[in-house]
């Protein structure tokens, strides 16, 4: 008895590490690995403790501009990987949830295989998506089913950048890259 229980024990602890490692990675409505919509900005230290945080952060309504910037958190691995951008809901607020996470990291993908490495065949075909806005530089994708928002840069449609020119889904080249990903909680 004792001669099998080492080989179980290793392949059930095996398991639950791989299991923690694919939800670090983890993309669903409403979740980007440990961040969902209740996570909080003073929460970021603790969830990204292994990793830097870069804290950029506005004025909020104390500053001059008429624009106000978003804080952004931007999550890099110690190795110096750029991994989130992460934008809180409400400017200079710890305990503020959060509005979007950007993903810039290939191992953060949907459980159909979605990253921004990803090409449009491949986001079409596993997403619905419902609509397309078409802004001066780029097509931004609209997936419900994630609540997330794919822009793809006019330079891979073989559209003119900075024209006006509207952009449908059969305009897309099945192998148009993905310029952002952006997944909101809001």
């Amino acid at each position: 008895m004792r001669k099998f229980f080492k080989p179980l024990a290793i392949a059930v602890v095996s398991f639950v590490f791989a299991q923690c490692a694919n939800d670090k990675f983890k993309i669903e409505k409403g979740k980007v690995g440990q961040l969902t919509a209740n996570t909080t900005v003073t929460q970021l230290d603790e969830i990204f403790k292994g990793d830097s945080i870069v804290k950029v952060l506005s004025e909020g309504s104390k500053g001059s501009s008429v624009f106000q910037d978003e804080d952004k958190y931007l999550i890099y691995e110690k190795g110096g990987k750029h991994l989130l951008t992460i934008i809180p809901t409400e400017q200079l607020d710890s305990s503020s949830t959060i509005k979007s996470v950007e993903v810039f990291d290939s191992r953060y993908k949907t459980k159909t295989g979605l990253n921004v490495n990803s090409v449009f065949s491949e986001i079409n075909g596993q997403n619905s998506i419902s609509k397309v806005e078409t802004s001066i530089s780029s097509a931004t994708l609209f997936i419900d089913d994630l609540n997330a928002t794919i822009a793809i840069d006019k330079e891979e449609l073989g559209v003119e950048e900075f024209s006006f020119q509207k952009v449908t889904l059969e305009q897309i080249p099945d192998i148009a890259k993905i310029k952002s990903f952006t997944i909101w909680f809001e």
